[in-house]
């Protein structure tokens, strides 16, 4: 009897020993998870060459006036002050400096030539000066006559009528001279050449007056062209402005001077928030029949960086009523995409770039590019712009969302688990 009650005292002993220390390492594992912090799970890895490989882009959140802000839209042209052209103002044979598309700045040979016309243009320059010098002659030796006279109390009626006579025909000389010279020089300098006298019977250099591009060569190269022929064109890219049309029930919109802003269609991996600030100014005419009004706006000066101001590139005039009422922070649309019955964005993690977060988007106001957004999303944040749909797919499995995951370096997904 004694030999079994100690036989069951020793079994409940052992076993209130191992229920003692399944429960210590119970509460053990239950104060270290406890311990740890919470996974954020919302996150998906977006490494280098993650980016790379899907062609995820990013576009920074900016404070607009989305309410009451719209865009028209129209493309660039030159300014007609952009445009140069090079004619012969006299006849003669031309040799090519420079090719179509060339760059050239102020001062550039563009071509030379050699003119038959010029030839004879100085030939009457010094034979006006030689006749001026003949004249001048005659008429000092006629006036030393008469001084010589004079002085001796003698007087002659012919003699000072002959000397009056030259003096004449020297102020005449003159003035075919400064006829000729006059001629010659307005001729150099109307084709951008040195009046030099000696240089005419060589090949004479024409340059450029400004910078620009050579946009066409009117003639072959070798050719021998009358005065007034086109030579070469130039335009100076940079010089560009907008035009837009607008309808006309929007015109009390719209005031000379306005500060406006020119977009350039969303494209590509162009930036987004790439813009040109320029200054409104509305047509003098409008189009009874389109009811429609024309709008230009010259761009800054610091439009001349960005590749797509040129002319014949389309765009759009952004403007906005001047007014700090609508103020909101927004993002563009197309960083928006719906997932199931909410519209949800993926903001970039400001602690981690490698890192982007799902954020179910709190909508408000739109213009058709930009969106407003209430919710998680602050001025200096940016979200995902091309590349958001191969994550909101991403970030599915089955039609329903999964909560974090992360990229291999050749674009597939996988989620926490694996």
């Amino acid at each position: 009897m004694n030999y079994f009650n100690l036989r069951y005292l020793a079994l409940i002993a052992i076993l209130s020993s191992t229920t003692s220390c399944t429960s210590e390492k119970q509460l053990a594992s239950a104060d270290t998870e406890m311990e740890e912090p919470e996974e954020l799970t919302n996150r998906i890895n977006i490494p280098l060459t993650v980016r790379s490989n899907l062609g995820i882009t990013f576009a920074k959140v900016e404070r607009r006036n989305v309410q009451n802000a719209f865009r028209v839209p129209g493309s660039f042209e030159l300014l007609p002050l952009a445009k140069h052209e090079h004619r012969m103002m006299v006849s003669g044979y031309i040799d090519f400096l420079v090719d179509q598309f060339d760059k050239v700045e102020k001062g550039t040979p563009l071509y030379r030539f050699k003119s038959i016309e010029l030839l004879g243009m100085i030939q009457k320059i010094e034979l006006a000066k030689a006749e001026l010098k003949q004249a001048t002659d005659k008429y000092n030796l006629a006036r030393k006559r008469q001084t010589e006279l004079q002085k001796a109390n003698f007087k002659r009626a012919d003699l000072n009528a002959k000397v009056a006579s030259l003096k004449t025909e020297v102020t005449r000389k003159q003035a075919i001279l400064k006829a000729a010279e006059s001629l010659f020089d307005s001729i150099a300098q109307a084709m951008g050449v040195e009046a030099d006298l000696e240089k005419v019977t060589d090949w004479i250099e024409v340059r450029a007056s400004e910078a620009g591009v050579v946009s066409a060569l009117a003639v072959t190269n070798g050719a021998f062209v009358d005065e007034s022929s086109l030579i070469l064109t130039t335009i100076n890219p940079v010089k560009v402005r907008f035009r837009a049309m607008a309808l006309q029930s929007d015109i009390s919109r719209f005031k000379d001077g306005q500060v406006v802003n020119i977009v350039s269609p969303q494209a590509n991996n162009g930036d987004i928030n790439d813009s040109i600030p320029a200054k409104l100014k509305i047509g003098l005419t409008a189009d009874a029949t389109n009811r429609t009004i024309t709008l230009y706006a010259k761009p800054s000066d610091s439009s001349g960086d960005r590749a797509w101001s040129r002319s014949g590139v389309s765009a759009f005039l952004e403007i906005a009523e001047e007014s700090t009422d609508g103020i909101v922070l927004a993002i563009p649309k197309s960083a928006v995409v719906r997932d199931g019955l909410t519209h949800v964005f993926f903001k970039r993690d400001p602690k981690d770039p490698n890192k982007a977060i799902r954020v179910e988007a709190d909508l408000g106001v739109s213009d058709g590019r930009w969106i407003e957004i209430m919710s998680e999303l602050g001025p200096n944040d940016e979200v995902v712009l091309n590349g958001v749909y191969e994550l909101k797919l991403a970030s599915e499995q089955g039609g329903k969302t999964q909560e974090g995951g992360h990229f291999h370096a050749d674009g597939t997904f996988h989620d926490t688990d694996h």
